[in-house]
């Protein structure tokens, strides 16, 4: 045994560990915040050692329960790593930027609009009030960019919204076998007393 913990691990073996992560997550077992770190330590895993250290505090899971628990639907890599790779101003951090940046380009057309049209209706160039608007709130948001960009927090949110759809999909299969389960009345041969 101590001649595996050695041995360097292979891309399968580090997929199997974060796919036994993701279902710990799921069962609610990790925190979001431990989940990823978890996982970025098994993608950069070097040997089996690396690899069993991150599942050591978490029960096996029996293959009957995997089936139910971590379906095949899945995809094959959480938002968070692509590939061993984290995203490069990808889907993930794109989809942050729209987040964090279209309300404010929005509101800043509306009054860019309305300032343009109160100077046509007045007949003259009227003082540039939306920089009043736009400046302050830009500035924060350009602080939010940068150190949101820096502290990771594109990548917290896909996860956080992977989670919130995975639950909901297990959700919806937990219901779904409920229902199977469940006899339907109509079905019933014997008359209510």
């Amino acid at each position: 045994m101590d001649g595996r913990d050695g041995m360097r691990a292979a891309d399968a073996d580090r997929e199997a560990v974060a796919e036994r992560l993701r279902a710990a997550l799921g069962e609610g077992r990790l925190d979001l915040h431990e989940y990823d770190e978890r996982v970025q330590n098994a993608y950069a895993a070097r040997t089996y050692a690396d690899l069993d250290a991150l599942l050591v505090d978490l029960p096996p899971v029996a293959p009957a329960e995997r089936s139910a628990v971590v379906p095949a639907s899945l995809p094959a890599e959480p938002p968070s790593v692509v590939g061993g790779h984290h995203p490069v101003a990808g889907g993930v951090t794109a989809r942050w930027l729209a987040e964090v940046w279209l309300p404010y380009l929005q509101v800043i057309g509306i009054v860019v609009a309305v300032w343009g049209v109160t100077s046509m209706l007045s007949g003259e160039l009227l003082y540039f009030w939306p920089a009043w608007v736009a400046g302050p709130w830009g500035a924060v948001l350009a602080v939010r960019t940068v150190t949101g960009l820096a502290g990771g927090e594109p990548r917290r949110r896909a996860i956080e919204r992977e989670r919130r759809r995975e639950r909901k999909r297990l959700k919806r299969e937990r219901r779904r076998e409920l229902r199977a389960g469940e006899p339907d009345e109509r079905d019933d041969p014997s008359p209510a007393s």
